[in-house]
């Protein structure tokens, strides 16, 4: 399930007045090994006097009719957060408050529900191109053993790379605890008899935008790639590198 980008995270969740509300659409088509399918992300960001609002969706197509062709989506993964920060005029500016909800659900399988809360620091350039969140958070997933009920997320974002106008890279990664199976990945099938528990999480899925459609007038055109490298996310054991193509239409 891709966890946008945060994914991708738009300006990162800064509190500055100088981030613009935005809402875009994402389509990508992802080349795993163990996916092969296209994915939508509706992601949103909105920033208030009171802080900032983030939420995404993410829709994987994949569900089949039996005749190899698709016919709906075969699994849906939200997430929605927000920051409070009343002290903007203040040297705790840097510092929010974060509370964050994530749920969804995949082939029929619950994706259990998680609360999150805790702390957000906020650092950036002078022009703002260049933006990096630090968080560390309280975690409990329902129905889920927890060795420590926490989660470390990293966001960023990086206006005009290498001075090209338009060339945005951006991404999280979170790092947290949580208990569960995991299976080898092999001749195209997880294989269910060689099950392992795994304890900790970690994914990151940097991003790389081209504005390519400002050479025509159509500055909401952007065409890029999402990487997801993950260690023991979902049910894949260990380590895996999963490439996406994808444009992103910005409203």
């Amino acid at each position: 399930m891709k966890k946008s980008l945060i994914i991708a995270l738009l300006a990162a969740i800064s509190f500055s007045q100088k981030i613009f509300a935005q809402t875009n659409i994402q389509v990508f088509y992802d080349l795993g090994k163990d996916r092969e399918h296209v994915t939508t992300t509706l992601e949103g960001f909105y920033n208030d006097k009171w802080g900032n609002t983030y939420f995404f969706v993410d829709h994987d197509f994949k569900s089949d009719d039996g005749n190899g062709h698709t016919h709906g989506p075969s699994g849906t993964y939200g997430e929605i957060a927000r920051c409070f920060n009343f002290w903007k005029n203040t040297k705790l500016a840097p510092l929010s408050l974060h509370a964050e909800y994530n749920g969804g659900v995949y082939r029929g399988y619950d994706i259990n529900n998680a609360w999150l809360f805790g702390v957000d620091y906020f650092v950036h350039s002078k022009d703002f191109k260049n933006t990096l969140n630090l968080k560390a958070l309280y975690k409990t997933i329902e129905s889920t053993d927890q060795e420590v009920p926490m989660q470390f997320t990293m966001v960023w974002g990086m206006q005009d790379l290498f001075n090209v106008q338009g060339l945005r890279f951006s991404g999280f990664a979170d790092f947290w605890w949580e208990n569960h199976s995991v299976y080898e990945y092999k001749h195209g099938a997880y294989d269910f008899s060689k099950q392992k528990t795994a304890h900790t999480v970690f994914i990151s899925e940097p991003q790389l935008w081209y504005q390519v459609g400002r050479h025509f007038g159509v500055d909401n055109l952007n065409l890029g790639t999402e990487i997801e490298l993950s260690y023991n996310f979902g049910t894949g054991k260990g380590f895996w590198c999963r490439p996406c193509l994808g444009m992103k239409w910005v409203f």
